[in-house]
């Protein structure tokens, strides 16, 4: 199966439940989130999938549907209710419930927060790499900087030794000139 990508080449995120189309299981494209992926065991695995289950609105909805159909059968329906009013039985199932679901949310959570403490330190490495970088270039600039100061430095003595150059030519054509009269001659008479 390939893996699509966009235009920039980044791997994208694709749903991979087991029907194909779980919306809660994709493709990370983060190296932390990739690294705990593949080392997930299978009971990490279900604490995700039932605690990623348990706080949709899908879980809240069937739940809601269960606990409105079991008190209409047993105070409206059922002339006989197998659980009746105050309701034992439901109050022992909901703390069933409650049982297993507290620790699997608290595996979960205490993974969401090795997760967000790993992707921490590794946005700091890669930070911490780019501050480098940005240092090396700054000071790559500094020296770029100072050549083209000394190149220009250099540019503007070499026109002041030409432009002298030329003007003791212009002096010396105009003083070896026929019918110059010495007055002509700049620099020389005044």
């Amino acid at each position: 199966m390939d893996t699509p990508t966009t235009p920039s080449g980044s791997v994208q995120s694709q749903p991979t439940g087991p029907a194909g189309g779980s919306d809660d299981a994709h493709v990370y494209q983060h190296p932390v989130n990739q690294s705990m992926e593949e080392h997930l065991s299978t009971g990490e695995r279900i604490a995700d999938a039932v605690t990623g289950f348990m706080g949709s609105w899908r879980f809240i909805v069937i739940q809601t549907g269960i606990v409105t159909a079991w008190l209409i059968g047993n105070i409206i329906i059922l002339s006989r209710p197998f659980d009746p009013y105050p309701f034992i039985l439901l109050n022992l199932a909901f703390s069933t419930q409650a049982a297993y679901a507290a620790p699997l949310i608290l595996l979960a959570s205490n993974r969401a927060a090795l997760r967000d403490r790993m992707t921490l330190e590794h946005a700091a490495s890669e930070a911490d790499i780019e501050d480098d970088q940005n240092r090396q270039l700054l000071e790559g600039n500094s020296r770029i900087l100072d050549s083209v100061a000394t190149v220009e430095q250099r540019i503007l003595e070499l026109e002041r030794s030409i432009l002298g150059a030329i003007e003791g030519r212009n002096q010396l054509a105009d003083a070896t000139t026929p019918g110059a009269s010495p007055e002509d001659a700049p620099g020389v008479g005044t």
